[in-house]
């Protein structure tokens, strides 16, 4: 397992006044420092060490997002009137509900 293909993320922290590196991954772990370079590197440490130890102990380790296949399908369920409404648009538009929503999505 390769931690350097984990999605990281640094951001300010106006409750604790510090940066606050995270990793998607692990949404329950982070790592509070004064700097960003010292977060992302506070929460490298920690989900290399997590890793480490689940390895140890036979856990499934998480796959990195960045490996994993998508096939670009999903299902979402929306109240009836948003789906008239989009079919509408849609229709309105000459295109399929699919594409409107994945233009209106990739906005």
């Amino acid at each position: 397992m390769n931690i350097d293909h984990y999605t990281y993320r640094v951001t300010w922290s106006q409750e604790d006044r510090e940066h606050v590196g995270l990793c998607a991954e692990f949404p329950s772990l982070s790592w509070l420092a004064p700097t960003p370079e010292k977060a992302l590197a506070g929460i490298r440490r920690v989900i290399s060490e997590v890793v480490v130890d689940m390895q140890g102990a036979g856990e499934a380790i998480p796959e990195a997002l960045a490996e994993k296949k998508y096939s670009g399908r999903f299902i979402v369920r929306v109240p009836s009137l948003v789906h008239r409404a989009l079919a509408t648009e849609a229709a309105e538009q000459g295109v399929s509900i699919n594409r409107l929503v994945s233009a209106k999505l990739a906005v």
